[in-house]
Parts: structure tokens; C-alpha cells; sequence
């Protein structure tokens, strides 16, 4: 990995009991496109909150990212729901404006789209999970790149900016943060060839954040999305981040 400082990391305002939660396996968005389909994938789904769930533990048990769960059900307190409240799951879906090739991230979704190449008399399909993004002074860059280098046990190498701007909070950051438990880029990091900045789709050692406006402009995933996103994306898989706060199929 470059020694280039990476310009995403961690968010060090979050919360620190967002870190206790311990969800069940996420469930990954999986859908099989058949010409019937078109644009719309998935179905509204809905659940009932146990009495020791938060609105986070549920999002990330159905695939789904804070911002996804908060806004399909206003008025639920996020960190005590109540047993037996019905909780709403937004599973229903427009797939972006996007060639269908590679990954497709939608920005204003806070969501990633991968569709595979398709195997030979098979219908194409498309996997689907939360992200967090670039937060308002650290914008992710919109475009098309692709996947550079795929990263395990990564380093972070926070560059001189990211490391002052902590530096006023008085959280001094080191040159390098080593691989670990520690390290906000998670176990799993995919290299995007976007020129002047080392931006990065990773995990991260805080999912309480995934599918926030957050991060210093890298896209960051739960660990288990990540870690399946990471084993079927290949080096030179095409990446596509757009803009797209409204969608129609």
C-alpha cells in the first residue's frame, strides 16, 4: 500500500457506546434482474424490536444503514424502541441511473450496487449494501474509476490534513495507525484509482456509523459486507459514484 496519505478514517465523534451493540449476521441485499423487474428490486419488509434492540442493532441484522432505518420510521426512538414495536425495513428499491457493470454507488443513498458480470445462461444480478460517505467538507469525488489495489490487514496513513483537524480536538493521531482492532479502515480496503487523493472502500471499526454522512471521503462498509463484497470484486472492477437524490423506474 502507498504510503500516500489515505483521506478517509474513522469519525472519532461518534458516540462511544455504539461500539457495545452486538447485532446478528447482516443480511446482504441479493436480487437476481430479470427483464420483469426492470428497475425495482426487493420488497417493504417490516419486524418487531426485541426489548433489548436498538435501531441500530436492526439495521445492521437486515442490511440496512442509520440514516435508511431512522427516516423509514419517524418518531421510533433509535436507542430504545420498545419490544414489540413494529419497525419498518426499506427494502424496496430503484436501482440507480448507472451502467449496470461493476460497482454503482449513489451517494445522496448512502447505498453501493455490485452487479457481477453475469455467468453464461444466467439471469445478471446485483448485491446491495449501506455506506457511509464523505461528510459536507470532505466530499466523495463523483465519476467513474475503478478498483486499483485490494488491501487486507490494511495500515492507515492519515495525511496532514485529517491529522490537524483532529489535532484541535485534541486527539493527536500517529503517522500510522497499524493494523488491528484499532484501525477505522477495518480488516478489508479496495484502492479506487481516483487521482490527487487515496480514497478507499473499506470497513470499518465502528458500524454504528455505516450508512452516515461521516467519513473524510472513503466509502465505508459493515465488516461483514465488506469482507463478502472484498472476496467477488476483482483489481480493475469499474466503480461508478453518482449523484442521484431522486430516481424513477
Amino acid at each position: 500500500m502507498s504510503r500516500k496519505g489515505q483521506i478517509c478514517g474513522a469519525s472519532l465523534g461518534l458516540a462511544a457506546a455504539w461500539l457495545a451493540f452486538s447485532p446478528g449476521i447482516a443480511r446482504a441485499d441479493h436480487y437476481l434482474l430479470t427483464p420483469e423487474s426492470g428497475d425495482l428490486v426487493g420488497e417493504q419488509q417490516s419486524t418487531l424490536a426485541r426489548h433489548e434492540d436498538t435501531l441500530i442493532d436492526i439495521a445492521r441484522e437486515h442490511g440496512l444503514g442509520y440514516e435508511e432505518i431512522l427516516n423509514a420510521n419517524p418518531g421510533v426512538d433509535p436507542w430504545l424502541p420498545g419490544a414489540d414495536v413494529p419497525i419498518e425495513l426499506a427494502k424496496h428499491r430503484i436501482l440507480p441511473l448507472a451502467a449496470r457493470d461493476g460497482i454503482v454507488i449513489n451517494l445522496p443513498e448512502h447505498r453501493l450496487y455490485y452487479f457481477p458480470t453475469a455467468k453464461k445462461g444466467e439471469p445478471p444480478e446485483v448485491w446491495s449494501y449501506p455506506v457511509s460517505i464523505g461528510k459536507m467538507d470532505w466530499h466523495t469525488p463523483l465519476g467513474a474509476t475503478k478498483i486499483v489495489q485490494k488491501i487486507r490487514n490494511p495500515k492507515w496513513y492519515p495525511p496532514e490534513s485529517v491529522r490537524a483537524e483532529h489535532a484541535l480536538k485534541g486527539d493527536i493521531l500517529p503517522a500510522v495507525v497499524p493494523a488491528g482492532p484499532d484501525n477505522p479502515l477495518g480488516l478489508f480496503a479496495m484502492r479506487l484509482g481516483i487521482p490527487g487523493g487515496a480514497y478507499l472502500i473499506h470497513g470499518t471499526n465502528r458500524p454504528a456509523g455505516v450508512g452516515m454522512q461521516v467519513t473524510h471521503g472513503c466509502m465505508r462498509l459493515y465488516p461483514e459486507d465488506i469482507e463478502a463484497l472484498f472476496g467477488m470484486v476483482e483489481v480493475g472492477t469499474r466503480v461508478t459514484i453518482v449523484n442521484q437524490p431522486f430516481k424513477v423506474g
